[in-house]
């Protein structure tokens, strides 16, 4: 760790700071899906710009994720950090005072622009701080609560909606935003990337391109997926993640050099993670609604009982977490990857339009263990899988295909659903929900196969590395 590092506060703070602001963004992923029937009432709007409430969010997030690390590499990550803060926070409470449903729309895409920026930095921040024989526990702590965000944003927007109101989704970031600021801007050390530099060109074809593909996902179930628009979308973002891959394979320092991609490591953890928040996402996205829709639930009542599997990354990632330190991540990631297929399996066989919870409540134990293996070992594979120099461009670029995942997760589940099934009445939502679940079971399974494509463990972690020095044997073993 160095001096300066040490002397802000070290790795306590750098995990408390990392861990909030990305618990923040995570959580604004899905926390505004139960409270759109509120947000119309109030503020009106046809269903598309209701879709855009979530959309816009997704979509900015989405696309500048990249771009936001390598910003951070260089011009400073803590600076790039509270920057992306500032934006956030703001955003957030233009969100809960906005007077219409465009501004609230604008305020969502302002609020993706600054999570996209701080997000990526939580990983570099934190690996800056913590010695590297104790960076599995930080990581699972890290990561059991962005699990934590990501699969109970229904159950708080719902718990905010149902009690207080639908301003409330927003308030909340205001005040955690506030006090995060001083603390990270006194507690974390500075950073950046060795010799970075802005490469503008690797910049704009990996942002237009993910803009394309994220925006034709987000309106395919919507608009269709052979209208104009969303095959434009789809054609013109591919063509251009192409271009991003080929000038990226010759230019001297690209934004995301593509030599990252032959280690079996880097390509291995980065497939499971897309394909783990395919599975996982769309599976939230329509049994949050099942719970309701269908079993009559009250979004709180839904949220609670949903707790085995959204609450267990709080009790079992920081345990993962610390094996991964004794065993190697691959084997508790792999093993978290199939338990959650095995949940989300066992969930479809037991769907129907009056099961009890009794029936319910394995594949969500199941489940929320699967879950919790996966998020603390997975955030360790990713940086121990490059050089320390390179960790912000993998950090965004891993929550960039996880970003993807989610889009793409709930846009192919939301079709299935709806080409067996629909909302005509609780059977009929069933028929689509039980298809829909056993593929993302399917998807989650090659994500735990895609995890056994990772090198096992060759060395132990050497002392961490000033950010900027020469990168430690182990990660350049584990980047050949």
């Amino acid at each position: 760790m160095s001096q300066q590092t040490a002397r802000r506060g070290g790795a306590a703070w750098a995990l408390v700071i990392t861990s909030v602001a990305g618990f923040m963004a995570a959580l604004d992923n899905l926390v505004v899906t139960t409270a759109l029937p509120s947000i119309r009432e109030d503020l009106g709007g046809a269903l598309d710009d209701l879709e855009w409430t979530v959309s816009a969010y997704t979509l900015t997030f989405a696309v500048l994720l990249m771009s936001g690390a390598a910003l951070g590499d260089r011009f400073g990550r803590r600076r790039l950090f509270l920057a992306g803060l500032v934006v956030f926070t703001g955003a957030s409470a233009a969100a809960a005072m906005a007077p219409g449903i465009g501004s609230l729309i604008a305020a969502r895409a302002v609020q993706g622009v600054g999570a996209a920026v701080l997000m990526p930095l939580t990983l570099t921040l934190l690996t800056a701080a913590v010695p590297a024989a104790r960076r599995g526990m930080a990581y699972g702590i890290w990561g059991a609560v962005n699990g934590l965000a990501v699969a109970s944003g229904p159950l708080i927007g719902g718990s905010l909606t149902e009690h207080i109101s639908w301003h409330w989704i927003f308030w909340l970031n205001v005040p955690l935003g506030v006090a995060l600021l001083p603390l990270a801007r006194l507690r974390l050390a500075e950073s950046y990337g060795a010799g970075a530099r802005l490469d503008l060109p690797g910049t704009l074809l990996a942002s237009g391109g993910l803009f394309g593909i994220v925006y034709g996902l987000v309106r395919g179930p919507a608009d269709g997926w052979t209208g104009s628009l969303v095959l434009t979308a789809l054609f013109a973002g591919g063509a251009l993640l192409v271009g991003f891959v080929l000038y990226s394979t010759r230019a001297a320092a690209p934004m995301l050099p593509m030599r990252l991609f032959r280690s079996r490591a880097f390509s291995g953890i980065n497939a499971a993670s897309l394909l783990m928040f395919v599975g996982m996402f769309g599976s939230i996205f329509l049994l949050s609604q099942y719970m309701q829709g269908v079993l009559g639930y009250s979004p709180t009542e839904a949220g609670l009982r949903m707790l085995p599997w959204t609450g267990m990354p709080m009790l079992v990632a920081p345990v993962a977490g610390i094996l991964s330190d004794r065993v190697g991540g691959r084997p508790v990631v792999a093993t978290g990857l199939f338990l959650q297929a095995v949940g989300l399996g066992y969930m479809a066989s037991v769907v129907s339009a009056d099961v009890s919870y009794a029936a319910q409540l394995p594949a969500l134990v199941i489940s929320g263990i699967g879950m919790a293996l996966y998020f603390a070992p997975a955030a360790n594979l990713v940086m121990s899988s490059v050089r320390p120099q390179e960790q912000g461009i993998a950090s965004g670029a891993n929550n960039a295909l996880r970003e993807v995942g989610g889009a793409l997760g709930i846009a192919v589940m939301s079709s299935i659903f709806a080409a067996q099934g629909g909302y005509a009445s609780a059977q009929n939502f069933v028929d689509g929900l039980r298809p829909a679940l056993v593929t993302g079971s399917a998807v989650v399974a090659v994500a735990g196969l895609a995890a056994l494509l990772v090198p096992g463990r060759r060395h132990t972690p050497s002392p961490e590395p000033a950010t900027g020095q020469k990168p430690a044997p182990a990660a350049e073993a584990l980047s050949a």
